[in-house]
């Protein structure tokens, strides 16, 4: 009697295992920026199709790079802009795109299709949103400022302001004012644009921050942050939102596509494809757009659905260069970036 019961329980102990691994959820990972991916889109996948989503950030593409390369991760879809995008496929880190997968890439942006040479095609990336870094003032603070890159020449502000730790933006910025392409490749015009940053610009800020400014912005530890506006008015209330100016400076500077891609290697490939047709369906796109105060350039289906007028001028972008691979010459930015943080 006691062998049976012993096997009963056995028996017991194992379909209840089974039982548990059969409804184990389907985990995915992914790798994006800080504050790009509304709480509740992700609330709603994980509902809609009964899985789990683990969600990572990064502050960088560089960081993010940095990382990939490293190896080990495990995620499944990463966000990068489209510079990194064009390196994640020459070095065979990207998943090829099964289109068949994605029906609601007929509602994306033929005008952005046409600025991603990168991808146009699509075969590796899928464009999740087309903007740019801009300015960031306290009005209660500084009330008079021009909208221009010029601001962080002002020594009456010494202190009080930062800038992105990012190389591609920071430089980009400095080389939009001085005339210059973003995607410059000649050595003259990069190093004036380092000197430009290292003695003028650098002096007055508080230190280069692309984690924790719009959290200092919003504690009032500092008046002008350049950043993205997501991150700045994610930290504030409504209600300070109207004591904020934020714009593109009227020089330009870069703009970028950033962009979901299936990493090679990916365990989760069919659900990865899901997920992107899932934020490009018209109505979660607009749920993004309208969760960051976001003008839509992405999805136009999404317009219909869009409610809240967004927090900055779509048409700002215009004046904007998207940032591109620059191959070798990426080497020439590294050193005088270093140089830069080192006070070189």
């Amino acid at each position: 009697m006691k062998k049976i019961l012993l096997l009963i329980t056995s028996l017991l102990v194992l379909f209840t295992c089974v039982a548990c691994g059969g409804t184990k959820k389907q985990t995915l990972y992914i790798y994006n920026w800080t504050y790009y991916t509304p709480d509740s889109v992700i609330e709603k996948f994980e509902k809609e199709y009964n899985v789990k989503v683990v969600y990572d950030n990064f502050a960088s593409n560089e960081e993010m790079y940095a990382k990939l390369k490293a190896g080990g991760t495990g995620y499944d879809i990463v966000f990068p802009s489209g510079d990194y995008v064009s390196i994640l496929i020459k070095e065979g880190m990207a998943e090829r795109i099964n289109k068949e997968l994605i029906p609601n890439l007929q509602y994306i942006n033929p005008g952005i299709l046409e600025k991603a040479t990168y991808d146009p095609q699509m075969e590796y990336s899928v464009p999740y949103y087309f903007g740019a870094a801009g300015i960031a003032v306290n009005t209660k603070k500084v009330s008079n400022f021009e909208k221009s890159w010029a601001i962080f020449s002002r020594k009456d502000l010494k202190g009080k302001m930062t800038m992105l730790d990012d190389m591609r933006e920071v430089m980009g910025d400095a080389l939009a004012f001085l005339g210059y392409s973003v995607n410059t490749k000649n050595p003259v015009e990069i190093e004036q644009a380092k000197e430009l940053i290292n003695n003028v610009w650098k002096p007055n800020l508080l230190k280069f921050d692309a984690e924790a400014f719009a959290k200092a912005f919003a504690a009032g530890e500092i008046w002008v942050a350049q950043g993205y506006a997501e991150n700045i008015f994610a930290e504030l209330p409504e209600t300070e939102w109207s004591n904020v100016a934020f714009f593109i400076p009227q020089e330009g500077g870069p703009s970028y596509i950033d962009s979901m891609v299936i990493l090679k290697g990916s365990k989760n490939l069919e659900l990865a494809h899901k997920f992107i047709n899932f934020i490009h369906r018209p109505e979660i796109y607009a749920e993004f757009c309208d969760t960051f105060g976001f003008p839509i350039t992405v999805n136009m289906a999404a317009c219909s659905y869009q409610k809240r007028t967004p927090l900055y001028n779509g048409s700002e972008l215009l004046g904007t260069q998207l940032k591109e691979d620059l191959g070798d010459s990426l080497d020439l930015y590294n050193k005088a970036w270093e140089e830069i943080k080192i006070g070189g």
